[in-house]
C-alpha cells in the first residue's frame, strides 16, 4: 500500500512537469498549494455567504475523480478487499483533508460532518451493482455522456435531493444551493474522458454545429437532473429565486465552458493547461476571453475528424 501512494505522488510529479524535469513539478506543485491556501483564505473570510458551499463542492470535485469504476476496478485486482478499502479510505481523506482543516479553522463544523461523511460514504460504498440490473435513464436518444455517466453516478443525485430536502427542514436556503451545484459538480465528470474518435465522426457535421450539439445536449439533461431541487427551492424560498437563477445560470456557463475545454484538448484528456485556464472564469467577466479561446483550439482539433 505504501508504494502504491508513493507512485501516485510521483505520477502527479511527472504530470505536472509534463515531460520536463521533475523540478518543475515539484515548484508546480508548491505553487498550486499556496494558490489553494489564498483562494481558501479568501472564499472563507466571511465576505460571502455562500462560499463555503461551494468551497465543500470543489473538495467533492476533486474525490469524485477518485470513484471512477475502472479504476476502482483495477485497484480491486491489485488489492485484497480489505486493502482495497483502506486504499480507497486514505486517498479520499488524503484530498479531503486540506478542505476540512480550512473549514474547522473558520468554525464550519457543520458543513465539516456533511464533507466527510460523504467522503467516507464514497470511499466505502460500492455503488457498482453485482447483477445485471438496468438503471433506466432518459438520456438513451443522447450518449454517451449521461447514459453512462448517470448509471455510474446515480447515488451521487440521490444525496443532492436529500440535501435539499434536509434544507428544507431546517430552514437552510445555503445548504439547497449547495445541493444544486453538487449536481452540476457530478455532471462536470461525465466531460473528464475524451470519447473515442468513432463517436465523434458519426456527428457528420462541421465542429462549431458539434460542439453547439454537445452543450444543448448537457444543459438539456443537466436542466431535467436539476429540476427537483430548482422546483423546491422555487416553492419554498421565492424570495431568493433571483440568486437560484444567478446559480443555474452560472452552472449552466461554466458548464459550457468545461465541454469547450475537453475539446480543446481532444484527444488528450483536460491537462493543467486547460485546467489553469478554467480556474480563471471563476471569475465570471473573465469568461468573456475563455471561452472564445477553448472554443477555437475546440474547432481546430475537431477539424481533423470532422470535414
Amino acid at each position: 500500500m505504501k508504494e502504491y501512494f508513493k507512485l501516485q505522488f510521483l505520477m502527479t510529479i511527472r504530470k505536472l512537469s509534463d515531460g520536463s524535469r521533475p523540478i518543475v513539478g515539484y515548484l508546480l506543485a508548491l505553487l498550486i498549494s499556496l494558490v489553494f491556501v489564498g483562494v481558501s483564505f479568501w472564499l472563507l473570510s466571511d465576505k460571502y455567504d455562500n462560499a463555503p458551499y461551494i468551497y465543500v463542492f470543489a473538495s467533492l470535485f476533486f474525490i469524485s475523480k477518485l470513484s471512477e469504476i475502472r479504476r476502482n476496478d483495477f485497484l480491486k485486482i491489485c488489492f485484497a478487499n480489505r486493502q482495497y478499502r483502506k486504499v480507497r479510505m486514505l486517498e479520499n481523506l488524503l484530498i479531503t483533508l486540506p478542505f476540512v482543516l480550512f473549514l474547522v479553522y473558520k468554525q464550519h463544523f457543520y458543513l465539516t460532518f456533511i464533507l466527510v461523511a460523504i467522503t467516507v460514504l464514497m470511499a466505502l460504498l460500492n455503488f457498482k451493482a453485482t447483477y445485471n440490473i438496468i438503471i433506466p435513464t432518459p438520456f438513451y436518444k443522447k450518449p454517451f455522456e449521461f447514459t453512462v455517466g448517470f448509471r455510474n453516478s446515480f447515488f451521487m443525485f440521490f444525496i443532492a435531493y436529500v440535501l435539499a430536502i434536509i434544507a428544507v427542514k431546517v430552514d437552510n436556503f445555503n445548504l439547497g444551493i449547495f445541493a444544486l451545484v453538487l449536481i452540476f459538480l457530478t455532471i462536470f465528470g461525465y466531460y473528464l474522458k475524451p470519447e473515442n474518435e468513432y463517436f465523434i465522426w458519426v456527428y457528420n457535421c462541421t465542429p462549431t454545429k458539434f460542439l453547439i450539439e454537445k452543450i444543448k445536449t448537457a444543459l438539456l439533461f443537466s436542466f431535467c437532473l436539476s429540476l427537483p431541487v430548482l422546483l423546491l427551492l422555487s416553492i419554498l424560498y421565492f424570495e431568493h429565486i433571483g440568486v437560484m437563477l444567478i446559480f443555474t445560470f452560472l452552472g449552466f456557463l461554466y458548464l459550457a465552458t468545461w465541454i469547450l475545454a475537453k475539446y480543446s484538448a481532444y484527444p488528450e484528456e483536460i491537462g493543467i493547461m486547460q485546467g489553469i485556464i478554467f480556474a480563471f472564469g471563476l471569475f465570471p467577466p473573465m469568461l468573456i476571453v475563455i471561452i472564445p479561446i477553448f472554443a477555437n483550439q475546440s474547432i481546430n482539433k475537431l477539424k481533423e475528424i470532422l470535414k
